[in-house]
């Protein structure tokens, strides 16, 4: 519903710029200069990309989040580097595509009786976005300090429960024995999926985890706050849920590039630049290829569209005819922090260009 929205407005803005610039000018659209029509479609397509983006995301405005506060809120950690290091931003085939990756830092306790019930850590605030229903895994990723010498590590996991009197209850959760070299720090994942699922059946159960690495000489070697030198390395939760994928239409357009001298309804290049748009909170890609649509629609070429060319028959005389939109569009996977400065790993339709068409 989205796409067909977006491609309408296009469509609607598209005739209503051939019939305004002939009647200003006294000229009809095939006088127009393509070069300026070109542009004004340049700029039209990065206007409906930046709108697009905000509303798939639910978003009034962009987040105010700089990249100073990027660079800390940042995870140092293997799920969201290997993401990086592997970036792929554009989804060849929506099929495929079928999960999405949400990572939530640990937050500050908003509830009193949570704030009280918490000893030191650690407290997450679980997107709406994940459910009972859709939820494939879940993993808790928490640092540890390097040891001083070999030993065996006992990381345990316990759920904080508010008890009488005011006493913490804690229930055990995930208990691992790790086997911790002398000088070296690491990233171990606990499988919380069943804890997860409590907590969103149960919302009001969530009052957060306790963790603790303690090695063979009693010390907690866990990272669970933000100390100084220890920025991105606070524990954060790992979450995949299940997306549903919608086939995308297949068709064929012309492709041009910016020297052509085109005049037909044909695909062009165009590079987004989110740092241009001073989006920082868009941590993958910072660039990808979106192309536009631009071009004339005329009457011969209309034959190879026959919806098209029936719908332009059936218009009243003096009505604006077809116009050059895109016939097949493609999502791309983006990285990025919502509001609640949780990161998303996920799909965002519609964002690419592939073929154009008149319609």
């Amino acid at each position: 519903i989205m796409t067909f929205l977006i491609i309408l407005l296009f469509l609607v803005f598209c005739c209503g710029f051939f019939t305004n610039t002939a009647e200003v000018n006294g000229s009809s659209p095939e006088q127009c200069s393509a070069c300026d029509f070109r542009e004004h479609s340049k700029q039209m397509r990065l206007h409906s990309i930046k709108s697009q983006i905000l509303s798939i995301l639910r978003l009034e405005q962009a987040p105010n989040i700089s990249r100073d506060m990027i660079r800390q809120l940042l995870p140092k950690a293997p799920p969201l580097t290997q993401l990086l290091d592997q970036y792929d931003p554009r989804v060849e085939d929506e099929e495929r595509a079928t999960t999405e990756t949400i990572i939530t830092m640990a937050t500050e306790p908003s509830n009193p009786v949570a704030q009280d019930t918490l000893s030191s850590c650690c407290l997450f605030s679980l997107s709406p976005k994940i459910q009972p229903k859709n939820l494939l895994s879940a993993q808790l990723w928490v640092h540890l300090r390097p040891a001083h010498m070999v030993s065996t590590v006992f990381l345990q996991v316990s759920r904080l429960k508010p008890g009488k009197e005011g006493n913490n209850t804690r229930v055990r959760v995930r208990s691992l024995m790790i086997d911790a070299d002398a000088g070296a720090s690491s990233w171990q994942s606990v499988d919380i999926k069943t804890l997860l699922q409590t907590w969103l059946r149960q919302p009001e159960s969530n009052y957060g985890i306790e963790i603790n690495a303690f090695d063979s000489e009693g010390e907690d070697l866990a990272v669970t706050s933000s100390e100084p030198g220890e920025e991105g390395l606070q524990p954060f939760i790992e979450v995949k849920i299940l997306d549903n994928p919608k086939r995308a239409r297949r068709d064929l357009g012309l492709n041009c590039d910016e020297e052509s001298a085109e005049t037909r309804c044909c695909r062009y290049p165009l590079t987004v630049d989110f740092e241009e748009f001073g989006w920082d909170w868009i941590i993958a890609p910072k660039r990808y290829r979106a192309n536009y649509c631009s071009g004339e629609c005329e009457f011969l070429h209309l034959q190879q569209y026959p919806h098209a060319h029936l719908v332009n028959k059936a218009n009243p005389r003096g009505t604006a005819g077809p116009c050059c939109t895109p016939t097949k569009m493609s999502p791309i996977n983006m990285l990025y922090f919502n509001r609640k400065e949780q990161i998303i790993y996920g799909k965002i339709p519609s964002m690419v260009v592939d073929h154009c068409g008149c319609s």
